[in-house]
């Protein structure tokens, strides 16, 4: 005769099921939270990632004798000196492709009509003759061309776009800046107060810990990878050089800077560089040169020089990488794109310090063996780890 169950046993599942339901609806805001406050988060964050890179720095310095305030200052000026140098040297030749833009889309439009054209004669109706320059005269004193205004009004909305993105860009730099050196300044003030106010002996250890480990990880990976960034900008930089295609610095920058976005930022590099070499040469192999030689680099790097100079230690999942790069792009654009990774490497190494995520550290964690086959796994556990002492 089966006993019939209390009423807190039976609301157990319910009450469960509302927990879990608040819990998602919990993250839902929280995800709208980071997309709404994307002007806000975003400094926030590229200041704490930044900190966590150049706070050994400055805590070298301090046991050198330099008080924290200068050594910070002397930090952020030399990160400031470095961008606005290399900002400054490449605003010529990024100007002069601005300029170009206009006949760019027009040259680009053209294509495409002659492409239809030529598609659309054998079958559909005839070319049009070309007009008489008595017309194409008429045409520019007293008639206008749609296609010139299409561009002109289009061109001015997208200067105001542009302009907008420039002056907030403008705005969440220099907050980014400020906020990277209060934040080095006040780096070992803040984590001794927030040492102090925990009571047990054990949890200020975890945290010191934690934190000094997530430290590490995030500056030894966004260091590297700045290393082997900068490598992949020079030699991009000499690869469009020798093939002839302008402004080679500008290229090298681009290279180097959209390869900290993993998958992404590379197919966006060899676009870019497709098209310049469709403006610049008239030959399908020259067009294609600069993209096939950029694609040849990322394959060495990827596939060489990164697991190399990262090693295994810092190795990520392919798929959590690919997935943080979707997630963050989306939130905040290009930006979350680059802070993707660097994020990720601090959630993970989270996840290892604290027994109740380390299953989550398994997902993120790259394939450092070969994964065991699921015939194994389902053997009795006493014969499996009979196989393991063999």
């Amino acid at each position: 005769m089966e006993t019939p169950l209390s009423p807190a046993d039976a609301g157990a599942p319910q009450a469960r099921w509302k927990s879990r339901a608040l819990h998602g609806l919990l993250a839902i805001a929280i995800v709208l939270l980071l997309k709404v406050a994307a002007p806000l988060l975003l400094p926030i964050t590229t200041a704490i990632v930044l900190t966590f890179v150049f706070a050994p720095i400055v805590r070298t310095l301090r046991s050198g004798g330099v008080p924290e305030t200068l050594g910070a200052a002397f930090v952020v000026a030399f990160f400031l000196a470095v961008t606005l140098l290399l900002t400054s040297t490449l605003i010529g030749p990024a100007s002069q492709w601005w300029e170009r833009a206009p006949s760019t889309v027009a040259q680009v439009m053209a294509q495409i009509d002659r492409l239809r054209t030529s598609i659309l004669r054998p079958g559909g109706p005839p070319a049009r003759a070309p007009a008489s320059k008595a017309a194409v005269a008429d045409r520019g004193a007293g008639g206008t061309d749609p296609l010139k205004d299409q561009l002109a009004t289009e061109g001015v909305a997208f200067t105001r776009v542009v302009i907008g993105k420039v002056l907030s860009f403008g705005l969440s730099a220099a907050a980014t800046i400020i906020l990277l050196y209060f934040l080095l300044a006040s780096e070992h003030w803040m984590l001794s107060r927030s040492v102090e106010a925990i009571p047990r002996r054990r949890s200020r250890a975890l945290l010191v810990a934690g934190v000094r480990h997530v430290e590490r990880d995030i500056g030894r990976f966004v260091g590297t990878l700045a290393l082997v960034n900068v490598g992949v900008a020079g030699v991009t930089l000499v690869a469009v050089w020798m093939l002839g295609l302008p402004n080679p610095l500008l290229w090298g920058v681009v290279a180097g800077t959209l390869n900290f976005i993993p998958y992404i930022g590379p197919v966006i590099t060899a676009t870019m560089l497709a098209l310049a070499g469709m403006l610049t040469f008239d030959t399908a192999l020259d067009m294609l040169a600069p993209a096939m030689a950029f694609v040849a680099i990322h394959a060495v790097e990827s596939n060489l020089v990164s697991p190399w100079f990262v090693g295994r230690r810092l190795t990520l999942s392919p798929l959590a990488v690919f997935l943080s790069v979707m997630f963050w792009g989306w939130l905040w654009g290009i930006a979350g794109a680059m802070l993707a990774v660097p994020v990720l490497v601090g959630i993970r190494s989270l996840c290892r310090r604290n027994r109740h995520l380390r299953l989550w550290s398994a997902y993120l964690e790259g394939a450092h063996r070969p994964a065991p086959s699921l015939r194994s796994l389902l053997l009795p556990r006493r014969r499996l780890e009979g196989q393991g002492r063999r």
